[in-house]
């Protein structure tokens, strides 16, 4: 037979100190709980707000661009002041041919000196180079674009998409040399050893095999450097000019999207303001593609695993 169960102790009534030191606790996760919330709100707005200056200028130039927009937008010349129609074709033309020029200037310059800077990191060479790439990386365009008048358009007596290009890719090199010091920075230093295991020499294991793992991410900062000079204006106003007529020629002034949007804008002709706010329109939509380009770039090298 079993042992009887002892009858159950009843339940202890809380002394005043743990009523006290719940309640207590009870208003504390509430404060925290308000708190929590107030600063969720607060970052929310200021993420709003972040983004609200993009949003305001894009609806903006929707409203009042793409009225302007047409097929004889994009294969029309501008029209002389009293004619209607026409379009920016020289101008689109001319930015491409500038983007290009300055993409093959300045990328594969920013992509050596971002692999020296990766390889020689520590070497009192770099840390200058570093420094000086910070410092250009900050200078306002204006000063590019009157350097570059000084040296490339003066000493041959005219403006020139050619002194365009190189204007522009200075200001690219700063940024992809460091976004690909940045990007061979993380490649395994196992990939290196293997490949000198194998008898590959130094500079062969950093072209072939280091800068192939990190070139997704030198990918997507060289579009980012693109979309960052697309727009510029101050360095083209002091080399290519722009031009009202078409040209491709790389030893004569070339128009270009920001030089006709500024031209345009400051003009006291109603037609030509809305040739303006169509071609600014265009122009923030290119951005917005190179940007989307990288962003594709950078998702795909995480979702590949680039360079691990």
């Amino acid at each position: 037979m079993s042992a009887a169960t002892p009858p159950m102790a009843p339940p202890t009534r809380p002394t005043l100190r743990q009523r006290a030191f719940s309640e207590r606790t009870v208003r504390t996760l509430e404060r925290r709980r308000i708190v929590s919330g107030l600063m969720t709100g607060v970052l929310v707005c200021a993420a709003v707000l972040a983004v609200l200056p993009l949003i305001f200028i894009f609806g903006h130039l929707i409203a009042t661009g793409i009225s302007s927009l047409s097929w004889d937008f994009f294969t029309k010349m501008p029209k002389p002041v009293g004619e209607t129609g026409g379009g920016l074709a020289n101008a689109i033309a001319g930015t491409l041919i500038l983007i290009g020029l300055a993409s093959a200037f300045g990328l594969p310059v920013g992509v050596g000196a971002g692999l020296y800077l990766a390889e020689q990191k520590g070497s009192r060479l770099a840390n200058a180079v570093r420094f000086l790439s910070d410092v250009l990386n900050g200078l306002p365009s204006i000063v590019m674009g009157i350097v570059a008048w000084k040296f490339l358009v003066r000493p041959f007596g005219h403006f020139s998409a050619l002194a365009g290009g190189v204007a522009l890719a200075a200001m690219m090199i700063p940024m992809v040399a460091r976004t690909t010091e940045e990007m061979v920075g993380i490649v395994p230093v196992s990939l290196r050893e293997a490949a000198l295991a194998l008898g590959y020499s130094r500079w062969r294991t950093s072209l072939t095999v280091v800068l192939r793992a990190a070139s997704a991410g030198i990918v997507t900062g060289a579009l980012v450097a693109i979309a960052r000079i697309a727009g510029e204006t101050a360095p083209l106003l002091f080399t290519a000019f722009g031009n009202l007529f078409w040209s491709t020629s790389l030893k004569q002034p070339i128009a270009a999207l920001p030089l006709q949007v500024f031209s345009y804008a400051i003009s006291p002709y109603d037609a030509w303001h809305s040739l303006a706010w169509a071609g600014a329109l265009v122009l923030i939509a290119l951005i917005f593609v190179i940007s989307l380009l990288a962003r594709f770039a950078t998702r795909a090298r995480f979702a590949t695993g680039g360079g691990d």
